[in-house]
């Protein structure tokens, strides 16, 4: 869609495949390495589905499946085109195959994958190519590959409605005829009915970005027959893409969207849904019920999946607010979860940890979807990447023993420059800043040591002990403006040197290399090859590792923003974006609150100055180990004076990051 010691936890047989594919892609005039080449057809560890189905004989097809909504407006009901790959030889057994499943509006315009594959049919319009290793790998295991075109996109009818009720239906429609409780044709008029005799109804839906989103939004109605779903960077709610409580983090709304995806001829048939969706999405930020209908969070309660999340702690795109409050819904509910944190922003896993990931998938779909007892359910909760390619295990996530912990800011030794920690400020302490939409997160966080009228930037002594946050945070502020609207940010910072991922470049954290391997079998026209790629590293003296934003307007409702009176104290609290992160001994921990977050939000009307009281402004902060764990890590911690060059870099630059693959 439109940034103390680290642990490297990867299995001996990962290192083996890697080296194996590294030797092979070396040899001159050698074929890409492919991932089932030394693997004997027979063999194979125990509870594991094996290749052992012919990929270059099974069965392409398409049908389209009767959503039983008409989002054009028509009079007939829409048909969505759902592209089949599956082994031909289970249905001769008499066996019948679980699906994997992903809806994507992105098949014709956009591509999908790090390759940006579309996909490919005939002369006589069957599937050709399959986008990613999904079908290479898994339809020789004994899975079928199901790939819908979305509601209004590719060869599809209807209108795209962005995550709305034909978005939703169309792949939930596609779940029920899986299932036996649909009606499917031959043909996108017409044509004969078409029954899925050959699957046994289990279904997995995966996916990336507006993928994960429908993931999420199928579950969410609790559909019988999907078992899990693997949402990489998915959208929660859809006001959360477009606002963060009333403040906009885009230029445009979900029409925007909707243009970019919607199938040939389609943009005047649907253009009423083009205007609903421009009514529904004012640029005031107050909630409609549009959105109402785009929050998956209130349903969580409903999900019958298992769900194994995937999101990079740096995705400014589908930023990680989504996945933490898609977890802790899922938490409350008790739905079995996995979740993979990675220090990149909106990549695929498996563009950043690939023999890893494959296995991992592999080892979810099976037990999931075929009932084999793997343990994976019993395996660590959660992965974390601590620094590029280098990974920690949790049995739960949040880690065991995280706590809300308070921190309170204080005044410095000049403007822009103050304190951070467990004491809370006297009362009359106070702290000013003036809105400059010029600058972003970087820049405060380059001048946290020098005295600025721009930012409020607060922070600890150097750590005696690693300070761990894990989960998501709040920052409540007292504020009095000078002007009838304002914008809030607050970021958290790691003050001090490190090596991460270069989320901030085009490749959000992956540098993508000249040579190919294989996952699974292929054809001429499916290879299951696709380009390697590496972690695109950078030395920083600071880290930006969580952030929240809002309109200081919607202090009395985050639904509804009001004008505000110059002069009058108003109280928020700012949700920060859910991470992992450890704060090394002798690093500083930062929290700066300002305006405008160049790039990420956009500026209010006026350029308030906001006079924050300090007595009233604190950090509720995910601590592991809590407030003695606090205690640890600031014991003995001095602050630094202002202006002192501690943690200084040059500013990194942040873009705004498209909506697609």
């Amino acid at each position: 869609m439109t940034h103390p010691a680290r642990a490297t936890r990867i299995p001996w047989k990962a290192f083996a495949l890697a080296a194996v594919v590294a030797l092979l892609a070396a040899l001159a005039g050698s074929p890409p390495a492919r991932a089932d080449s030394g693997i004997p057809r027979t063999a194979g560890p125990p509870g594991e589905s094996r290749p052992v189905y012919s990929y270059d004989r099974a069965v392409r097809e398409t049908v389209w499946v009767d959503t039983r909504l008409d989002g054009d407006g028509d009079g007939r009901t829409d048909r969505v085109a759902v592209d089949i790959v599956r082994p031909s030889e289970p249905a001769q057994q008499g066996r019948k195959i679980p699906v994997i499943m992903d809806a994507s509006p992105y098949y014709s315009c956009c591509g999908r994958g790090n390759d940006g594959q579309k996909k490919t049919y005939d002369a006589q319009g069957r599937p050709v190519q399959f986008p990613l290793h999904y079908d290479n790998y898994f339809v020789p295991r004994g899975y079928a590959t199901v790939l819908v075109d979305l509601a209004g996109t590719n060869r599809s009818d209807g209108c795209v409605d962005v995550g709305g009720r034909s978005d939703i239906g169309s792949a939930k429609a596609v779940v029920d005829w899986l299932g036996g409780r649909g009606r499917a044709y031959d043909a996108p008029a017409g044509g004969g009915a078409v029954t899925a005799g050959w699957t046994d109804g289990s279904t997995g839906m995966i996916g990336k970005s507006w993928d994960a989103t429908i993931a999420n939004g199928v579950a969410a109605t609790g559909v019988k027959g999907l078992k899990t779903i693997v949402p990489i960077a998915g959208i929660s709610s859809w006001y959360d893409y477009y606002f963060s409580r009333g403040a906009p983090l885009y230029g445009s709304g979900p029409d925007g969207l909707a243009d970019a995806v919607e199938s040939s001829g389609a943009h005047q048939r649907c253009a009423a849904v083009q205007q609903k969706l421009v009514d529904g999405a004012p640029r005031s930020g107050d909630w409609t019920g549009l959105w109402s209908e785009r929050d998956y969070v209130p349903d969580a309660g409903k999900v019958r999946a298992s769900v194994f999340m995937v999101h990079g702690m740096q995705d400014l795109n589908v930023r990680t607010q989504h996945a933490g409050r898609w977890w802790d819904a899922l938490a409350r509910h008790g739905v079995e979860r996995k979740i993979w944190l990675s220090q990149t922003g909106h990549v695929d896993p498996f563009d950043y940890r690939r023999p890893e990931w494959v296995r991992t998938l592999h080892q979810w779909f099976d037990h999931y979807l075929m009932g084999y007892d793997n343990g994976i359910e019993r395996a660590p909760m959660a992965d974390v990447e601590r620094a590029p390619d280098q990974w920690s295990t949790d049995a739960h996530w949040p880690a065991d023993g995280t706590a809300a912990t308070t921190l309170h800011p204080g005044n410095g030794g000049a403007p822009g420059v103050g304190t951070l920690g467990a004491a809370p400020a006297p009362q009359g302490a106070t702290e000013k800043f003036t809105d400059d939409p010029k600058l972003s997160e970087e820049d405060w966080a380059a001048a946290i040591d020098r005295p600025t009228s721009s930012k409020a930037g607060f922070t600890t002594g150097k750590l005696t002990a690693p300070l761990r946050l894990s989960g998501s945070g709040k920052v409540t502020v007292t504020a009095t403006p000078t002007t009838a609207t304002a914008h809030l940010s607050a970021v958290l910072i790691d003050i001090g040197p490190d090596t991460i991922r270069n989320y901030a470049a085009s490749g959000e954290g992956i540098t993508t290399l000249d040579r190919s391997t294989c996952w699974g079998q292929g054809t001429k026209g499916d290879t299951g090859c696709f380009r390697e790629t590496a972690a695109d590293t950078e030395k920083v003296g600071h880290t930006v590792f969580s952030r929240g934003w809002a309109d200081l307007g919607t202090y009395a409702d985050p639904h509804k923003g009001r004008p505000l009176t110059p002069g009058t104290p108003y109280t928020l609290t700012l949700d920060l974006a859910a991470s992992d992160h450890v704060v090394p001994a002798g690093h500083r921990l930062a929290l700066v609150v300002a305006g405008t977050d160049a790039g990420l939000i956009d500026p209010p009307s006026t350029r308030p100055t906001l006079t924050l009281d300090l007595a009233r402004t604190s950090a509720d902060l995910p601590v592991t180990g809590g407030a003695p764990a606090l205690a640890r890590a600031l014991a003995g911690a001095r602050p630094a004076t202002a202006d002192s060059g501690a943690g200084i870099a040059p500013p990194r630059m942040l873009s705004r990051l498209p909506h697609g693959r």
